[in-house]
């Protein structure tokens, strides 16, 4: 993938316009070269995430332009919600269905959105259920599955779509060592498997092993951008040389 951002702004209005509007996004520029990961790092509050949710036809800009592979984002919501279908998001919450099984929320999206047959659904689920180690967890819901395992299947959730990209937001932040583990192990794989995905992190050392192209995010805007190697090891930027001797793992 190819992605070309060009003067992003992005703020939020208080409705009772009793607080002046938030400028999260300040005419932010970025343009990858053709790689398969971008990983999005920084202090919380820089503006990540919107820009993430942005990427994912989830929140629109007031002004600028983001392309992938030379195709523009389109801005009217129409044209949003069939960009969304061919897009997977996952988000630090997981955002599972309680009342339904782990095997539920993975059909859903793929029978009452894809319009996939429940038959042709659960074949398509099968395979990554035993692949990621859940198929034993299938009938579970939510409140019975630990936290890596909930992260698991929500990533799975978006993946049985056949996504032409995977949208990652912070999707270890909730979790303990050992959750996160089963969690970048799994993005580890799907990475080694060639899926295209953008992922928001604290985890630098994973950054390091999935990422072709890091960019620090701060106060809305791409502080410094470059290969991995290169970010990690030789970037100059004193704000993000301090950034990384308080996260890279010693």
């Amino acid at each position: 993938m190819k992605l070309a951002i060009h003067g992003l702004v992005r703020r939020f209005v208080d409705p009772g316009g009793g607080r002046p509007p938030v400028t999260v996004l300040d005419g932010l520029e970025l343009v990858t070269g053709d790689i398969g990961s971008l990983v999005l790092v920084g202090p919380s509050g820089g503006g990540k995430s919107t820009l993430l949710r942005i990427l994912a036809g989830l929140d629109v800009p007031a002004a600028g332009s983001v392309a992938f592979d030379g195709v523009p984002l389109p801005h009217d919501e129409a044209a949003l919600r069939a960009y969304r279908r061919t897009v997977g998001t996952v988000f630090q919450a997981y955002n599972l269905f309680p009342h339904l099984t782990a095997l539920e929320n993975l059909l859903l999206p793929l029978v009452h959105v894809h319009g996939l047959a429940e038959a042709a659904a659960r074949e398509r689920v099968r395979e990554p259920l035993e692949r990621f180690g859940l198929a034993a967890h299938a009938h579970k819901r939510p409140a019975e599955l630990s936290g890596g395992q909930k992260q698991r299947i929500a990533i799975l959730r978006a993946l049985v779509v056949q996504p032409r990209r995977l949208f990652l937001d912070e999707p270890t932040s909730a979790l303990d060592p050992e959750m996160t583990a089963e969690v970048l192990e799994m993005i580890g794989e799907l990475r080694a498997a060639g899926t295209q995905f953008v992922l928001v992190t604290h985890e630098m050392g994973f950054a390091r092993h999935v990422a072709d192209e890091i960019a620090f995010i701060a106060d809305g805007t791409v502080l410094a951008h470059a290969s991995a190697a290169d970010f990690l090891d030789r970037c100059t930027t004193p704000r993000v040389r301090s950034f990384l001797r308080t996260t890279l793992p010693t």
